[in-house]
């Protein structure tokens, strides 16, 4: 998808998410330290390569793992926060219809909460599976969701004007690890 013109500013480098990856692992490992069978759920398109990295951190430094991830293609939003469809969409991968997460610890792993309604789907359909606990995982969260849902583990806390837009490039959809704060051109 091609990125909206506008004024783009670098929010967050790769140094500086090195950093906060390895602070939400830190966070992490001492919610699941002593949890059962411990599921990392990454949304499409770039919370499942977070999720990735949140597990090779768990793994290397406190021992956890390794852990099972899967991912969920849910869609709401295009990039530039337009709206694709008015109701959020999930598509069931026909190998997750067995799938048994009872009694499971399950974090579900995205890159932005906007709104909320990417993350209330993934917690909706992960509840329907009945794990112990569910947590919530993003690397950032623009306090603006107007559902009831809760992030428990959040890399960044963003308070930007409505009509901004924050792009996190995460590899393999983009070359570099950045958070970029996108002003639109012609925005009132």
């Amino acid at each position: 998808m091609e990125r909206p013109a506008g004024r783009r500013v670098c929010l967050y480098d790769a140094r500086q998410l090195d950093g906060i990856l390895d602070r939400m692992a830190r966070k992490a490992a001492g919610l699941l330290t002593g949890e059962p069978g411990v599921v990392l759920v990454g949304i499409r398109r770039r919370g499942v390569p977070i999720a990735a990295m949140l597990e090779r951190r768990l793994a290397e430094r406190f021992g956890l793992g390794p852990i099972p991830r899967l991912e969920l293609a849910i869609s709401r939003y295009a990039d530039d926060l337009t709206l694709l469809y008015p109701e959020t969409r999930l598509v069931e991968d026909p190998a997750h219809a067995a799938l048994d997460l009872a009694g499971r610890t399950v974090m579900v792993v995205d890159d932005v909460m906007y709104q909320g309604h990417s993350m209330l789907r993934a917690v909706e359909w992960v509840a329907r599976r009945s794990p112990a606990v569910i947590r919530t995982v993003v690397l950032v969260d623009r306090d603006v969701a107007r559902l009831p849902v809760r992030t428990d583990i959040v890399g960044a806390r963003l308070d930007v004007a409505p009509g901004d837009i924050i792009e996190c490039n995460v590899p393999p959809y983009e070359p570099e690890f950045r958070i970029d704060l996108c002003q639109p051109e012609g925005r009132g």
